[in-house]
């Protein structure tokens, strides 16, 4: 499933995200990090991601090319 489809608060590990690889690794981001959409803004504004304890803005873009599996 795409992180721009993951329900709200629901938790799921990073299973692929090849496009945006250089882009995540400077947020710390790796695969099999536990993530949890927090928010997300209307007007296809960004996603409020959880990650490692800390809330990282994704821009609707990327979250489409990262691939999650629910826990």
């Amino acid at each position: 499933m795409r992180l721009l489809d993951l329900p709200l608060n629901v938790q799921a590990r990073l299973l692929s995200f090849e496009a945006v690889r250089a882009k995540l690794k400077q947020y710390g981001l790796y695969v099999g990090d536990e993530i949890r959409v927090v928010r997300v803004a209307p007007l296809g504004g960004p996603l409020l991601v959880e990650v490692n304890g800390r809330e990282i803005a994704l821009g609707r873009a990327v979250a489409e090319k990262i691939l999650v599996e629910l826990r």
